[in-house]
């Protein structure tokens, strides 16, 4: 065994009583993740003109959803071990022993994050951008509780920094000699994850991307490493289609999502986007004055609750020559941004 292998922590480090509840450290570090995610969201959002704290009632609906979809599509990707004779169904709950997937959180999360926009009338795409770089450190500080969970690990190796699993795990494949490493892939996706958050504030200080179109790069880049490490991540339980683990099909799913997203968004929004609320909407529900664009709140080919852009800057405010200017925007030709 290598002197720079990756020691598994001690199981007993995964969870410990407080009282007459049991805290897993796994649980804990998705809800630091979570916490830290919504933190930074609500830094973004706010810099770009919303109320600070509106993320909170976004959140309130994204969270609750985003976790039971994540554990759903684990469960049915993996229904051979919750559903046997003699299996005890209430493990399709036990969320605290791992099993969530990232993909089922996606889609739960999206639809709740639908809904609280909706509710604030915050642009469902500017939340989007704003969650795209803190969905990433999210997830990097989750894998930190696959680590103290035994799991998310690859393929063998002979390479100096293999993670040591003990022989014992279910996942352990047959016939390996005990004191095999193995790549460890939370390290990878900790490492991948955290470059992307670089790359996508950096992207999107240069282009200034709007409209749903940083999001679309996270799923882009999030899809090309998830589809690698999935290649040679051991999970013999998981179902799949043609051969291919069902993480790998949602992994092309998501980069092909994403370079549709992106250029069916810069074809509509090419311009800037001058406010995260909705037309007619402003902070704590307050409609804002579309005099600087000349219309109503409502935008004739697509109706009032369109994410048409606006001429107002942040929070409702109408943008100065200067700031359109900043901006990217010619002054006089920023009353509409996208169609």
């Amino acid at each position: 065994m290598s002197p720079l292998s990756i020691p598994s922590p001690d199981p007993a480090f995964q969870q410990f009583p407080v009282g007459p509840l049991t805290i897993h450290i796994y649980a804990l570090f998705i809800l630091a993740g979570i916490i830290v995610a919504m933190l930074l969201v609500n830094r973004r959002l706010t810099r770009r003109g919303g109320e600070p704290g509106v993320v909170i009632d976004i959140v309130l609906w994204a969270v609750p959803l985003g976790i039971i979809g994540a554990r759903f599509y684990h469960v049915f990707t993996h229904v051979g071990d919750y559903f046997y004779p003699g299996a005890n169904l209430w493990n399709v709950f036990a969320i605290w022993d791992g099993g969530n997937a990232l993909y089922g959180s996606l889609i739960g999360g999206a639809l709740g994050a639908f809904i609280g926009c909706r509710i604030t009338g915050i642009r469902l795409w500017s939340f989007a951008d704003a969650l795209a770089p803190a969905m990433l450190v999210a997830q990097a500080i989750g894998r930190v509780g696959n680590y103290f969970n035994h799991e998310l690990f690859g393929l063998p190796t002979t390479l100096p920094w293999g993670l040591e699993i003990e022989s014992t795990n279910a996942k352990f494949p047959v016939g390996l000699p005990d004191g095999t490493l193995f790549h460890p892939l939370f390290l990878y996706e900790i490492i991948w994850n955290l470059v992307g958050v670089a790359l996508l504030l950096l992207v999107e200080r240069r282009f200034a991307l709007r409209w749903g179109k940083l999001f679309a790069l996270y799923l882009v880049w999030y899809g090309l490493g998830r589809s690698w490490l999935e290649a040679i991540r051991i999970d013999p339980s998981s179902d799949g289609f043609l051969g291919i683990p069902a993480n790998i099909w949602a992994s092309f799913a998501a980069i092909a999502l994403g370079i549709v997203l992106f250029v069916v968004q810069s074809r509509r929004h090419p311009g800037v986007e001058v406010s995260v609320y909705r037309a007619g909407r402003g902070p704590k529900g307050k409609a804002r004055s579309d005099e600087a664009d000349g219309t109503d709140g409502t935008d004739s080919a697509a109706g009032p609750d369109s994410d048409s852009g606006s001429g107002e800057g942040p929070g409702g405010g109408v943008w100065t020559d200067d700031e359109l200017a900043a901006s990217g925007t010619p002054a006089g030709g920023a009353s509409r941004s996208g169609s």
